[in-house]
């Protein structure tokens, strides 16, 4: 009698919770060329903010969902929070697998030291996410990581500054050191053939960590095609085989997936496939990890900021730049979080703002377009997902006039650009 009370209990609690307990469902190999299907989503599958019926995902075939989960900018990180929390949930009581990837920016720094220290802060933010969902069950796959730029530095949408091989290779072998370290499981690494051979250096370090590849235009159904491949010879990579094959765990084939065939609300959605069978599918998911109290995210913790340099006297032709560094209470760089500059007469215009990250936790702030006169504020560290508390740095610098720059000519208006088929000569499945 008291077990079926506690049954009855259990049941009640998850029904008056909306949560329906499923198992997750039986791997098929629906994909192309009898492969297991799966797809990956983010915020561009909620067009309207419109939920995903992960039903209907199920119904037609799809046994895995990797999830945008995190990401190096704060505010397209909080972005990624909300949907992971839903669309796990939801994917999961569907019966499907899981997993979450974390999209990378590296830092705008040369320095070994820092790019090792940011590198295992961002690494934090990865494990305090998958803290906050309660772990690795072993309906989820390993997090990855999405390494796809090694622009550390970009203005109006033109990158400035590139990071070196070494500096890249250094900084996604750290990053992936320490999630392993952390969760006992090793993370995927998600890229492209080119950027895996131009920006990163060949390493047996990078080859034991599973690869997720995007290749598009050649059809998985066919066993002869492999992803990532020249016509004339190899693109060589730390996970290159003899025979200019990719060693490959998931290959994403297509960003053109017909969206409304897997219930998602937008047009497309991107497909994949695993390379191998069931046991290869469910060795990924042994080794659960639950959080302990460290591993999960701290709100409103106590951070200390530091005005490494100011600006105290410029022209309006220039730039007040302000050099701020921001630390946990341990000495380690905060995770998330940005700097402004505030001025305490709100009626001042405080010009453009520009912030680069140098590190985690160090950035260099630069406004321009500002009028003549004497500015008196603060530069603040904030952080708008109260993972650390606010710090701020009283200023005062003087703007004088400067000379009036020569007029540009007004550029001469092209034709707007016709339209571009980005789904030319991908598979549209």
């Amino acid at each position: 009698m008291k077990k079926l009370f506690i049954l009855l209990t259990l049941c009640l609690s998850l029904v008056s919770n909306n949560v329906v307990a499923a198992a997750p469902l039986a791997l098929v190999t629906s994909g192309p060329g009898n492969r297991i299907h799966g797809v990956d989503i983010s915020k561009w599958q909620h067009p309207y903010d419109k939920p995903i019926n992960f039903t209907r995902m199920a119904d037609a075939g799809i046994r895995f969902v990797m999830i945008k989960g995190s990401d190096s900018n704060p505010i397209a990180d909080m972005t990624a929070k909300r949907y992971l929390k839903m669309d796990r949930t939801a994917a999961q009581a569907a019966g499907l697998y899981t997993g979450f990837y974390y999209f990378a920016y590296l830092p705008d720094t040369t320095v070994k030291a820092e790019i090792i220290a940011d590198a295992k802060a961002q690494a934090q933010k990865v494990i305090w996410r998958l803290g906050e969902i309660g772990g690795y069950t072993e309906q989820d796959l390993p997090v990855a990581l999405d390494l796809e730029t090694n622009c550390v530095r970009s203005i109006s949408g033109t990158c400035q500054k590139y990071a070196s091989r070494a500096h890249v290779s250094l900084w996604a072998k750290t990053w992936l050191s320490e999630v392993t370290l952390k969760t006992k499981r090793l993370p995927f690494l998600y890229s492209y053939p080119n950027f895996l051979e131009s920006a990163k250096t060949r390493s047996k370090e990078f080859a034991k960590y599973p690869l997720w590849i995007a290749a598009y235009g050649k059809h998985p159904k066919d066993p002869a095609n492999h992803p990532g491949m020249k016509s004339v010879g190899c693109f060589v990579h730390s996970w290159t085989k003899a025979d200019c094959t990719p060693d490959y765990t998931i290959w994403q084939y297509s960003s053109c997936g017909f969206g409304v065939k897997y219930g998602v609300a937008s047009s497309r959605i991107d497909l994949n496939v695993f390379n191998g069978g069931p046991e290869a599918f469910y060795a990924l998911t042994k080794g659960n990890w639950k959080p302990s109290g460290v591993d999960l995210l701290p709100f409103n913790e106590t951070t200390t900021a530091t005005l490494i340099s100011s600006s105290s006297s410029i022209t309006t032709n220039d730039s007040a730049n302000f050099v701020v560094d921001a630390v946990r209470p341990n000495g380690t760089p905060v995770v998330t979080g940005s700097v402004r500059f505030v001025s305490a007469d709100s009626t001042i215009k405080t010009g453009v703002q520009q912030v680069i990250r140098s590190a985690s936790g160090r950035w260099t702030l630069k406004v321009s377009g500002l009028l003549a006169s004497t500015y008196v504020g603060y530069i603040e560290y904030f952080d708008e997902s109260t993972t650390h508390a606010s710090s701020v740095m009283p200023v005062m610098f003087e703007v004088t006039q400067g000379p009036t720059p020569t007029p540009k000519p007004s550029p001469t208006k092209k034709p707007a650009p016709k339209p571009v088929d980005t789904c030319a000569g991908q598979i549209r499945n």
